[in-house]
Parts: structure tokens; C-alpha cells; sequence
């Protein structure tokens, strides 16, 4: 076995140790604002203790493991560096842990052309059959783990170090007043709030970017709307999280705001959610009888667990290792377990009124909502837009969109007892029925 030289190993090290001292930096140093570094103990110290392995075990493997392993840590490096610092320099300018998080693109880059070097420089000179072989099997391989576990992990990555920095301009057309309020484990959410005409408001979640039309149309309509930003997005405190893990803890806060605004009424509560937040919205309702009613557009699935209820037969197989990567890696980076499965929480809607919109040809993943349909019982309904993409379909369907939109929440926030035939909705240990369940 040959040793590597003292410039691989120099370079790799040295590479190694730059990305360490960002995962210090981003964790322990200049953790995001409402955060701590107790909060960030376990996407710490594992990328650490990894990091730390690597560099002990590097110089013991075979020249073509070293290269592997130089290329994979290497790839890693240069998409967070990316996808984190080079991201938010590239629309806000960098700032705190971003300086640390450029280093990381330089270091992985030497460690990508490190292991191709070495990769090219230990090649074996077999006959010519056994070396077409040997190449397409280790180039088959290596897309097999570039597909599989390089992905997924970037991805996890992304979804919990990247999200929107900027708060676009208000077109709400009303009156607003900027909002904050707090959540359960203490994260400061900043948003706007539109006061009611007719008692009754609604979540437009999440953020406020994507949002506005959606919200605009419920204005017309009388209703008070609060957009915010959720955790870790825009002006908010928090580690954010693309795939909303922990985030329904915003959505009731929002509920608790609403509750003290005096021109609610805290039974005349709703929420519309689009994708990751149709998901929370849905988990939200779950927990608190104070939402009253809910649209969920564009749902989706969050985690190994609801994927595999997503995900059936041998067609799906190979998605089976990329996505169980994908939980782990989000459950180490964001500290976090995955949440409970929606397919088992929906059932504790019942029997208030849900309204789930998806669009079967609308290019994301949106299948389990006849499922989720089914579960959230007879006071549930269900629209199927062919013609529209992943909740776009205001814009399909302007007219109709808001025609059933606001007939639902009309029907359920302003004569509610419609909704669930006459009966009171209360929590299951008896409380009153604006009370936060859970």
C-alpha cells in the first residue's frame, strides 16, 4: 500500500481543518439570531467527530479509497460553501459565519482535484478489457454515491442553512401594521398583519414572499391576514428548516397573536398553507382547536417515514437509501427528530373543515393528498387541478380559485356551526374549543 506524500496529506488536512472551523464557527461561535450553542450540540459535534475521523484514517487507506474519500468530503465542502455563504453573499453580502463559510469553497476544491490526482495517479495498467472493467464499474459506482448520498446531504444541507434573506415590498391592498410576536421556545417572528372587517382572520403561511396574492384576495373579502416570517427566514430569529421540521410551533404562536387582537373573535380562526406549509398547517391543526379551518395547497411529505407511505413498489427502490440519507442528514443538522407523520396526525383535525388543493401535473411531489383527504374525515374536501402547478393555482384558475377559497372559509369562520353539523369542537380533554390542544 502507498503512503501518501507529504503534500496529500498536507493539502487534505489543511482542508479538513478550514472546514472545521467553519462548522465551528456556524454552530458554537455566531449561531443565528434567538439561537444558542447549546442548540446546536448535535449538528456540531458530529460533522466534527467525522471530520476529525477522516483526517485520522486518511493516510491508512489505499491510494484509490483516499482519492474516493478526498473527492466525497470535498464535493460536500464546496456545496455548503455554496450553498450557505456564497448564497447569502451573493444576495445580502456576507456577514458572520459567511466569511468562515467561503473558506470552505476553496477547501473543497483542493480536496476535489486532490482526489482526482490521486485517483489518476494510482490507475492500474491491466490488459485493456480489465481496464474498461475496472472504470465503468467505479464510474457506475461513484454515480451510484454521487445519486445517493452526496445528494441527499446536500440537500438536507441547504434545507437547513439556506433561506430567503429578503422581505419584499407589502401589496396586501390594505391598511397593515408590522407585527411580532414570539413562539413557544422563545424566536422573535417578525411579519404584517391586515385587522379583520368581519371578525374572523387567517393564517397566510409561510413567509411573506410567495404569499401576497393569496392574501390579497382574503382582504377583499373582510378577512384579517397575518403573513410572517417564519423561523429563520427574512427578519425572524431561528434556524430555518426547508422541510418545516419544529416550524408548526410558529404557526401557533400566530395563533396565539390572533386570539389577543381585539377585532378577532378566537372561534374565527383559519389558515391556508402552501407546501411545506400546507404540511404545517395541517400539523397545527392537529394541535390546536383554535384553528378552526384550514387549506392546505401543494402538501407534500417531510420525512423516511412519510416517504415510504409515498413511495411504493420496485419502481421507487432506488429512492429507498436517498431519502433515509436525507432524514438523517436533516435530523443532525437541525438538531431535530423528524415529526410525527402527517398521515397520523390528520385524523385530529376532525371534524373541522379542511379544503386540500394539489395539482397532480404540477411538477412536485403532491400524491398523498387523496390519502390525507380520506384521513381528515367527512368534513374534508378535496380539489384536484389538472391544469395548474405546484400551488399556483390562483394563477390557473384565478376566478374559481377564489370563488372556493373564500366559500369554504365563509362557510366554516363565519357561520361555524354549518361546518361541523351543529356541534361544538372542543379539545379532547374537555377544554374550550379556542384553546391551544397539545
Amino acid at each position: 500500500m502507498a503512503e501518501p506524500s507529504n503534500s496529500e496529506r498536507f493539502i487534505f488536512r489543511l482542508s479538513l481543518a478550514l472546514v472545521s472551523l467553519h462548522v465551528v464557527d456556524d454552530n458554537f461561535l455566531q449561531p443565528q439570531p434567538g439561537t444558542s450553542a447549546g442548540d446546536h450540540v448535535v449538528s456540531g459535534l458530529v460533522p466534527l467527530a467525522l471530520l476529525a475521523a477522516a483526517a485520522l484514517v486518511h493516510h491508512r487507506l489505499r491510494a484509490g479509497a483516499r482519492g474516493a474519500l478526498a473527492m466525497f468530503l470535498g464535493l460536500l465542502a464546496l456545496l455548503s460553501g455554496m450553498a450557505e455563504a456564497g448564497y447569502y453573499t451573493m444576495t445580502v453580502g456576507p456577514s458572520g459565519d459567511d466569511y468562515t463559510g467561503l473558506i470552505t469553497i476553496p477547501a473543497g476544491l483542493a480536496m476535489v482535484l486532490l482526489g482526482a490526482i490521486v485517483l489518476w495517479t494510482s490507475r492500474k495498467r491491466d490488459g485493456l478489457v480489465k481496464r474498461i472493467s475496472r472504470r465503468t464499474a467505479l464510474g457506475v459506482l461513484g454515480l451510484l454515491l454521487l445519486y445517493e448520498v452526496v445528494s441527499p446531504i446536500g440537500l438536507a444541507y441547504l434545507a437547513t442553512h439556506t433561506q430567503s434573506s429578503t422581505v419584499p415590498a407589502a401589496e396586501l391592498g390594505a391598511t397593515y401594521r408590522d407585527v411580532a410576536f414570539k413562539t413557544s421556545d422563545g424566536l422573535r417572528l417578525v411579519g404584517w398583519y391586515v385587522p379583520s372587517k368581519n371578525g374572523a382572520a387567517i393564517i397566510v403561511f409561510a413567509g411573506r414572499t410567495h404569499t401576497q396574492k393569496q392574501a390579497n384576495m382574503l382582504v377583499r373579502h373582510g378577512y384579517g391576514v397575518l403573513l410572517f416570517d417564519r423561523r429563520g427566514e427574512g427578519q425572524s430569529d431561528g434556524d430555518g428548516n426547508m422541510f418545516g421540521w419544529g416550524g408548526e410551533r410558529d404557526i401557533l404562536a400566530a395563533v396565539a397573536f390572533l386570539q389577543d387582537q381585539p377585532d378577532v373573535e378566537p372561534e374565527r380562526i383559519g389558515g391556508i398553507g402552501f407546501s411545506v406549509g400546507g404540511e404545517l398547517m395541517l400539523e397545527a391543526a392537529a394541535k390546536s382547536h383554535a384553528l378552526r379551518a384550514v387549506v392546505s395547497e401543494g402538501a407534500g411529505t417531510r420525512s423516511f417515514s412519510e416517504q415510504l407511505e409515498e413511495l411504493q413498489g420496485p419502481g421507487n427502490w432506488l429512492d429507498y437509501p436517498l431519502y433515509a440519507i436525507q432524514t438523517v442528514a436533516v435530523a443532525v443538522l437541525s438538531n431535530r427528530l423528524p415529526p410525527t407523520k402527517l398521515t397520523d396526525l390528520i385524523p385530529g383535525i376532525r371534524p373541522r373543515p379542511v379544503l386540500f388543493i394539489w395539482a397532480p401535473n404540477g411538477g412536485n411531489a403532491e400524491t398523498m393528498n387523496p390519502t390525507y383527504h380520506k384521513l381528515a374525515g367527512r368534513h374534508a374536501t378535496e380539489w384536484k387541478m389538472e391544469d395548474a402547478q405546484h400551488i399556483l393555482g390562483i394563477t390557473a384558475q384565478p376566478e374559481a380559485y377564489e370563488r372556493r377559497v373564500t366559500a369554504f372559509f365563509d362557510r366554516a369562520l363565519l357561520d361555524p356551526t354549518a361546518a361541523t353539523g351543529g356541534r361544538p369542537v372542543a379539545c379532547p380533554d374537555g377544554r374550550r374549543a379556542n384553546a391551544v390542544c397539545g
